[in-house]
This record gives C-alpha cells, structure tokens and sequence, in this order.
C-alpha cells in the first residue's frame, strides 16, 4: 500500500518487490497474448482507440497501433512538469501495473524499471490532459522515450537531454511495443494523482507549520487562550477543529507572555485569532478528505481496459478523473483558506496594538518596515481566489463525442500546486513578521513550543531595525518550512503535534 505520510519510501518499496516478483504482470500478460489468438474485438488491443473503437486491427499492424498511439498523442504544449513530480508519476505508472491488471509486456515493463533505477526520468509538458480516458498527452510523453523520442531530465533538473542521446549512453535501444502496451502506458491518472500527492504529501507538514504561525502571533498579539479551551471544540466535535485547539493549547503552555495578560479585561479577539481552530480545523478536515481520495488512487488501477485473473478483458472507465477533479478543487480551497486567515493576521500585527510598534518597526517615516511583505501577502491571497475556481465544473467533448463528458481534473492538479506555493509564501511572510514582534514582548518568553519556533527563526533571520532587501528573509522564511526542521524541532521539545 501507497500512504502520503510515507509516499517515497513506499514507491521504493514497492518497486523493488516489483523487480523480486513480476508474476502479476506475467499472469496478466499470458491472458492479452491468449485473448490475441481469438477473433473478439478488444479494445484498443486490436481494435482503434476512442471514436475508432470499431475499427479492427489485425496481425502485423498490432504493434505499429500502439507505437502510432504514443507518437499521435504526444500533443502536450506548455511548460515542463517539474522533475520530482516527473518521477512520481513514472513511479506511479509502474506501481499501478504491477499491481497486474494492465497485461503489459514484460520487455515494457521491465524498462520502466530501468529508467526508475536509473533515475532516467522523462521529461512531460504540463498541459493537454482533459483528466478522462487517463492523461494521455503527458503520459504518451513520458512513454515517448521508450521508443526513442522525447526528452528527459538531465540529473539535475534543469534542462532536458534528447531520449535517442540517452538511450545510446546506457547502450539501449529502442523497444518495439507489443500489442496493448501503448494503452496500458497512457490510459491513467498518473499527472492527476503525482500532482496531487506530491502537494497533499507536503501539506501534512504545513498544516502542522500554520497552527505553529497562528500560535505566534496570538502570543505576539496578547491574544486571548479562552478561544481554544477543550470544552468549546468538544460540543463542536469537528476533528480537525479539535485537532487545532490542541495544538495551539500545547504551544502555549508556560508562557509568560499569556499569564501577563490573562486578567486584562479584553473581552474579544478578531476572528483570524479566536477562529483559528474553526477555519484551520475545517481546511485540514478537507485536506483529510482529498488525502483519502488520493491514496485510494495511488493503490488503483486505472488502466483500460482491464484484465482479471478468470481471463475477462474489461472495457471500463477506471481512467476517468473525477474522483481526483473533486478532490484536488476542495484541496485547493482547503490550502487557500490557510494563507487567507495568516495574511489577517500579518495586517493585525502591523496595526500597532498592545505596545507594538506600527509596522513592527521603531523608526518608521524614513523607514517603510513591514509593510510591503503584508502587500505580497495580499497579492497570493488574491490570486488563489481566482485558482480556486472549481475546474471540475467544467467539461468538453472529445473523441467526436465518444468520450462527452470528462473531469478537467488535469487542470485542478497543476492549479492545486500553484495555490500551495502561493500558502507557503503567505505563511513564511506571517512567520518572519511574528518572530519580529514577539522580540518587542521582550523579556516575557512565550509558550515553549512558541519559544522554540522564534529562535529557530532568529538563528535564520535577524531582527529587523532598517529597510533592507526582505526577499532575502522571505526566501529563508519559506526554506524554514520546506526543510520542517522548525516543525520537527517543536515536536521534539513538546508531546508531538497532530
């Protein structure tokens, strides 16, 4: 089984079981090559593809059918999939017909496991998917180098090297596809769910970082703790809402800072601090959701069509994105909600309450302080509302109207990574403003967990007393929640966070 929580060493995994046993895809393989022997249409094993479905292909021509769809559907435009998600999705390619379903030839198969090995990784244009009867375009390009033609990564990632080029290095050749392999290779959901587990993967990281940002800037802001007492969450049992209480709760324990202004008389904190259990708990229950969609995909064959153990060879529509378009959107939104509710917060921490100073600088006039970085924050914020949009609403015919209705989850996916970029530079932006003014509620420490996160930033970013280049300290900002050291170093000082 495939889990986000431990997504590559389970692809490690179940690749090199893969290479110790192949009797699935042989099992599978002997059934394509008996059914080859009778006179029963097939499709796409010898019959025509989508609107061509009952045109029948014979003989020799079987395998030009299948080298033919590769190079016919090779259309993708746009930018490059970026390199790790590249290999996620030739990793889940060959997870998915190991798991014996497909009847890829062996010789096919076995070069997949090549190129994984060899970190040989093909190189895909981002768009052209309509999210049904798999994604093709992009994956007829990550098949292309098999037979010769396309492109891969180079080691590094930046620049891609022919396929012929590469072959000849490694002192291949090409490989003639047998008859269904060209299908097995293209129909999938391989784009949709690469994308969505290598963002959904991450996020259980963040989620964890945005309760930790929220918490700092409660403390920075005086804000009150009677928000996020257990009993309020347990007569709301939302689990995510009960998740977040906790955790901000276990942030805050021994701080100084709160038991300063425990009896101030403060009746009410704004909502983007008394909400955050509400509006995190809910993101992080529509995460939970999009999580499960994900793993189902990661551990299905969506292949077409199917081959089963009693010899049938089913058409179906297990190619179609659906299950994903939903699910990537509603992330989307989830994520989104994240740096909507931090860039609030960011604005309350420039506003110069409590004895902080406005802009979170002493000197401002001759000095614009903080004030910019809140600006960017506004600008993702926006943007995702308009990435946001639900492309799963949205359908086009193909195939001369065979396949009519499709999921455009292809688009959700490539959509789903922008708007989590655009979360974690909204969130970084809230973490280097909170660690500038918890300096200022000097001598008072904070919560311990609290307490462990600033000084994790203030080894990385320094207190602010000038203008200066912020991008500098975004940038690192954004590395302190890439790399989840400040994470993993709250966890540590404290009972783990959920």
């Amino acid at each position: 089984m495939i889990h986000l929580s431990s997504l590559y060493p389970d692809l490690k995994q179940s690749i090199a079981s893969l290479k110790e046993d192949k009797s699935p895809i042989k099992k599978a393989r002997a059934i394509v090559e008996e059914a080859l022997g009778s006179d029963e249409p097939m499709y796409g094993i010898n019959t025509g593809f989508g609107a061509l479905a009952n045109k029948r292909v014979k003989g020799e021509q079987l395998k030009q059918l299948q080298r033919n769809l590769i190079l016919s559907h090779s259309v993708g435009v746009g930018e490059l999939i970026p390199k790790d998600i590249s290999r996620l999705m030739l990793q889940l390619k060959i997870h998915s017909l190991g798991l014996g379903n497909s009847g890829i030839s062996e010789e096919t198969f076995d070069r997949l496991i090549y190129f994984s090995d060899h970190d040989l990784i093909p190189a895909m244009p981002e768009k052209g998917s309509v999210g049904a009867s798999g994604d093709l375009a992009p994956l007829a390009h990550m098949a292309l180098p098999l037979l010769g033609y396309g492109l891969f990564w180079n080691n590094e990632g930046t620049d891609t090297i022919p396929a012929q080029k590469v072959l000849d290095q490694h002192d291949l050749d090409p490989i003639d596809l047998q008859a269904k392999d060209g299908l097995s290779l293209i129909n999938g959901t391989q784009l949709m769910s690469a994308y969505g587990a290598y963002v959904l993967e991450k996020a259980l990281s963040l989620m964890k970082a945005a309760d930790l940002i929220a918490a700092m800037s409660l403390e920075a802001l005086q804000g009150s703790i009677k928000p996020f007492d257990r009993r309020i969450h347990e007569i709301r049992p939302h689990m995510g809402q009960q998740e977040v209480a906790r955790n901000v709760r276990e942030l805050l324990v021994e701080s100084e800072i709160l038991e300063s202004h425990r009896h101030c008389g403060k009746v009410q904190d704004p909502y983007c601090l008394r909400c955050v259990p509400q509006v995190h708990g809910a993101s992080r229950d529509g995460l939970r959701y999009s999580r499960q969609v994900i793993e189902t995909e990661l551990n299905s064959v969506t292949d077409n069509p199917l081959v089963f153990e009693n010899g049938d060879i089913i058409s179906g529509g297990n190619f179609h994105g659906q299950p994903l378009a939903l699910a990537l959107d509603h992330a989307k939104i989830a994520l989104a909600e994240f740096a909507s509710i931090s860039e609030r917060r960011t604005y309350l921490l420039l506003e110069g309450h409590d004895g902080l100073p406005e802009l979170l600088m002493e000197e401002t006039g001759i000095n614009s302080g903080f004030m910019i970085p809140q600006y960017t924050s506004a600008s993702l914020v926006s943007e995702n509302k308009v990435l946001c949009h639900p492309s799963s609403v949205d359908s086009i015919p193909t195939s001369l109207g065979q396949e009519d209705h499709v999921s455009m989850g292809s688009i959700s996916a490539l959509k789903l990574l922008e708007v989590y970029q655009n979360v974690e530079q909204v969130l970084a932006i809230e973490l280097f403003s909170a660690a500038q003014a918890l300096d200022f509620r000097k001598p008072l420490k904070p919560g311990k967990g609290v307490d462990v996160a600033h000084n994790f930033v203030r080894d990385a970013i320094p207190h602010a007393t000038t203008d200066h280049y912020f991008k500098d300290e975004i940038n690192k900002a954004v590395e302190l929640l890439q790399d989840r050291s400040m994470v993993a170093a709250v966890e540590n000082k404290l009972v783990e966070m959920v």
